[in-house]
Protein backbone atom coordinates (compact mmCIF):
# COMPACT_ATOMS: atom_id res chain seq x y z
CA UNK A 1 0.00 0.00 0.00
CA UNK A 2 2.76 2.09 0.81
CA UNK A 3 4.13 1.87 -2.85
CA UNK A 4 1.13 2.86 -4.14
CA UNK A 5 0.65 5.37 -2.34
CA UNK A 6 4.40 7.06 -3.13
CA UNK A 7 3.79 6.06 -6.90
CA UNK A 8 0.70 8.47 -7.18
CA UNK A 9 2.50 11.63 -5.22
CA UNK A 10 5.91 10.71 -7.89
CA UNK A 11 3.10 10.64 -10.48
CA UNK A 12 1.82 14.28 -9.59
CA UNK A 13 5.28 15.52 -9.33
CA UNK A 14 6.15 14.93 -12.65
CA UNK A 15 3.28 16.13 -13.88
CA UNK A 16 4.16 19.25 -11.93
CA UNK A 17 7.47 19.62 -13.25
CA UNK A 18 6.39 18.64 -16.79
CA UNK A 19 4.05 21.62 -16.40
CA UNK A 20 6.11 24.23 -15.02
CA UNK A 21 8.37 23.27 -18.06
CA UNK A 22 5.83 24.09 -20.46
CA UNK A 23 4.84 27.10 -18.42
CA UNK A 24 9.10 28.19 -19.22
CA UNK A 25 8.52 26.89 -22.83
CA UNK A 26 5.88 29.37 -23.86
CA UNK A 27 7.53 32.62 -21.52
CA UNK A 28 10.59 31.77 -23.70
CA UNK A 29 8.91 31.55 -27.14
CA UNK A 30 6.95 34.48 -26.05
CA UNK A 31 9.86 36.24 -25.20
CA UNK A 32 11.62 35.41 -28.80
CA UNK A 33 8.16 36.38 -30.76
CA UNK A 34 8.41 39.83 -29.26
CA UNK A 35 11.85 40.09 -30.08
CA UNK A 36 12.17 39.24 -33.64
CA UNK A 37 8.84 41.26 -33.61
CA UNK A 38 6.52 37.98 -34.65
CA UNK A 39 3.12 37.80 -33.78
CA UNK A 40 2.52 34.18 -34.62
CA UNK A 41 5.56 33.01 -32.39
CA UNK A 42 4.22 35.05 -29.68
CA UNK A 43 0.79 34.01 -29.68
CA UNK A 44 1.61 30.25 -29.59
CA UNK A 45 4.17 31.30 -26.65
CA UNK A 46 1.21 32.43 -25.04
CA UNK A 47 -0.66 29.38 -25.59
CA UNK A 48 1.80 27.07 -24.30
CA UNK A 49 2.10 28.71 -21.37
CA UNK A 50 -1.77 28.84 -21.15
CA UNK A 51 -1.93 25.17 -21.79
CA UNK A 52 1.32 24.44 -18.95
CA UNK A 53 -0.81 26.61 -16.89
CA UNK A 54 -3.47 24.30 -17.13
CA UNK A 55 -1.96 21.46 -16.81
CA UNK A 56 -0.10 21.93 -13.42
CA UNK A 57 -3.92 22.84 -11.81
CA UNK A 58 -4.94 19.51 -12.93
CA UNK A 59 -2.13 17.72 -11.63
CA UNK A 60 -2.93 20.04 -8.10
CA UNK A 61 -6.27 18.87 -8.54
CA UNK A 62 -5.27 15.27 -9.03
CA UNK A 63 -2.93 15.20 -6.23
CA UNK A 64 -5.67 16.99 -4.24
CA UNK A 65 -8.01 13.80 -5.13
CA UNK A 66 -5.69 11.24 -4.17
CA UNK A 67 -4.85 12.85 -0.83
CA UNK A 68 -8.50 12.71 0.43
CA UNK A 69 -9.02 9.11 -1.31
CA UNK A 70 -5.54 7.95 1.02
CA UNK A 71 -7.26 10.08 4.05
CA UNK A 72 -10.76 10.95 3.76
CA UNK A 73 -10.92 11.70 7.39
CA UNK A 74 -8.37 14.62 6.85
Amino acid sequence: MTEEIKDKGENTTVEKLESVGQIIMGELQQIGGILTADPVSQAEGELTEEAGEAHYEAADALEDAEDETDNPAA
